[in-house]
């Protein structure tokens, strides 16, 4: 799939790994932040001699950290970003949620599309049959030029086989994949999903398993889009492109085959992404706040799996569930579906789509307190102190160990749930 991607995007019949290719993004995705977009700004007009961006078509803009502004500064910031998309004809996408959902939601992950970011989580358009990853230095020549420099990847291919067991979700069959496979596994390569566990997972929870490629080390991931990815976009893209699949022969630089069926609840514990652990062996320790967001997980599938288990109950006085919804229109689906109605009897603290709980820039916590996480990183400092830790775990995880006040096991709370429906 990468290959033939890469080849239309560069103007050839077949393009093979190792080639050096000028190639043109169909799409160039930024989100304002200090020191990018406002230094890519600068340094195409100062230091390239670019006024005037080619095909602005070809750009969108998202505001979606710092949302809303504490200073004046972080302002400021957002007029500029306004300002540049209004003189050069770009689009700029406020408040709408997580640009990397909003991007799928607006048809840029047009299936067959070669799209670039700076941000390494825009791989989660794979998912719908996109080329997406992220480069900081090409977005630069992105935006001065027409085409950017890239190498053709190799490529791997993992077929996941088996069946999800109750309470397993896509955040767990994507740490288990950096468990199996090693963190570094499929570095500068490009990494092809298939099999009869991802066929079955929804559009979101291919989202969420490709927007993490980066934890393996990998520069994308990719699905062969199928009927529910063609309905999903139906309407939806932005350009009129065949989809992209890959040969019956094609060839892999490998094949890996993961059984996900005996795959129980994961944990990854700090202070690295690749320390994934099963959820039983982390029982019971005591934790303090919990986030269920970002552009990893915050979808509808996973509010409802937290609605399941916080149906009837309550958060543990003392204990701060944050909720963040990834998108507007997510958020808005969720309050039609009685879900966030749900979370806020049981005393979550639901906010609008915004990026600045996962990088701590809100409920920073302080020295010795733990956070269960559907965030991005477990890094030290990720969510506040240096001396606070953060728990990666799915959102009905989550939800659990909000009622406990410690890590806890949501299979029990999901069975009940079930019984009861």
């Amino acid at each position: 799939m990468t290959e033939k991607i890469l080849a239309r995007a560069c103007g050839r019949s077949f393009v093979q790994p190792g080639d050096e290719i000028e190639a043109r993004p169909d799409f160039v995705i930024s989100y304002d932040f200090p020191g990018y977009t406002d230094v890519f700004f600068r340094e195409t007009r100062e230091e390239l001699g670019v006024e005037k961006v080619s095909k602005p078509e070809r750009f969108v803009l998202f505001i979606d950290h710092m949302v809303p502004a504490a200073t004046p500064k972080e302002e400021e910031l957002h007029k500029v970003t306004r300002a540049w998309g209004a003189a050069q004809g770009v689009p700029v996408h406020e408040r709408k949620g997580i640009g990397h959902q909003v991007s799928a939601e607006m048809g840029y992950a047009t299936p067959g599309a070669f799209i670039v970011h700076f941000d390494g989580h825009v791989s989660q358009l794979g998912a719908l049959g996109a080329y997406a990853f992220g480069a900081r230095k090409g977005v630069l020549e992105a935006y001065a030029s027409t085409t950017m420099a890239i190498a053709v990847p190799p490529t791997v291919k993992i077929i996941i086989t088996g069946s999800l067991q109750p309470g397993v979700m896509a955040r767990d069959v994507f740490h288990h994949l950096v468990r199996v496979m090693g963190p570094a596994s499929c570095a500068f390569k490009a990494v092809e999903l298939a099999g009869p566990v991802i066929d079955a997972m929804s559009i979101e929870g291919r989202q969420t398993v490709c927007g993490q490629a980066m934890f393996l080390g990998a520069n994308t991931m990719l699905i062969a889009p199928d009927a529910k990815t063609l309905a999903y976009m139906q309407g939806r893209a932005k350009l009129d492109l065949a989809p992209v699949y890959p040969d019956a022969d094609a060839v892999y630089e490998r094949v890996v085959t993961v059984d996900v069926s005996a795959l129980e609840p994961i944990v990854v514990v700090p202070p690295s992404p690749a320390n994934t652990r099963n959820l039983t062996d982390y029982l019971g320790l005591e934790v303090h706040t919990g986030y269920l967001g970002s552009c990893a997980s915050g979808r509808l599938e996973d509010l409802r799996a937290a609605a399941d288990v916080l149906r009837g109950r309550q958060v543990k006085p003392g204990f701060q569930l944050h909720v963040v919804p990834t998108s507007q229109a997510i958020m808005a689906q969720a309050a039609r579906e009685g879900l966030i109605a749900c979370l806020v009897e049981a005393g979550a603290f639901i906010s609008s789509p915004t990026c600045d709980y996962c990088y701590g820039r809100i409920a920073t916590m302080a020295d010795g307190q733990r956070a269960v996480s559907t965030g991005t990183l477990n890094t030290p400092g990720r969510m506040g102190s240096v001396d606070s830790e953060i728990y990666i775990c799915n959102a009905a995880v989550v939800a659990a160990s909000a009622i406990e006040g410690r890590i806890a096991d949501p299979r029990p709370y999901l069975a009940a749930a079930v019984a009861l429906s």
